[in-house]
């Protein structure tokens, strides 16, 4: 089993689109991750659990699953790449293979040493544009392919089928 921890303030400072998008709303640019991400675990089967620092948000700890990624923002006072470090130790094991996405150099090797594979944020940026180049090459070879249905469906309701599809029963 293939698992992806990401840095989720990380990959939000470090994406062109995620960082110009935060200057007017950070909850719009986690929420886009959150929806790569998504993607990112359909296409690749990865269980994907991205890891939010408590940033202005006192309290405690909070998990949430969103699009079915594991959302995790951390308790007061303890950084995200303190609880990745945490979830490294805890899901390493012969069976899972662990990837965390950070473009944090002592983030890296940290986990690195305990046995996870790293990933920056530009080398995760590449494969989530990839993915979604497939993706919408496979979607235009389908619709391509698709016969002419009996009933004609708007693209509204298109879109609510592609949710549903995905699990995304918001």
């Amino acid at each position: 089993m293939d698992i992806l921890l990401v840095d989720g303030y990380n990959m939000i400072g470090a994406w062109p689109q995620l960082k110009d998008l935060k200057e007017n709303s950070f909850e719009e640019a986690r929420d886009l991750l959150i929806q790569k991400m998504a993607e990112y675990q359909s296409y690749t089967g990865f269980r994907v659990i991205v890891v939010f620092d408590a940033h202005l948000v006192k309290g405690i700890e909070k998990k949430k699953v969103n699009h079915r990624v594991e959302v995790i923002f951390t308790r007061e006072n303890e950084t995200a790449d303190e609880r990745i470090e945490k979830l490294v130790s805890d899901l390493n094991n012969i069976q899972t293979q662990l990837h965390v996405a950070t473009s944090d150099y002592t983030e890296q090797w940290a986990i690195f040493g305990q046995g996870a594979l790293r990933k920056s944020a530009r080398e995760l940026l590449r494969e989530v544009e990839a993915i979604e180049r497939q993706i919408e090459k496979r979607v235009k070879q389908i619709t391509s392919e698709r016969p002419a249905g009996k009933i004609p469906l708007s693209e509204d309701v298109l879109k609510i089928f592609e949710k549903w599809r995905r699990g995304d029963l918001d």
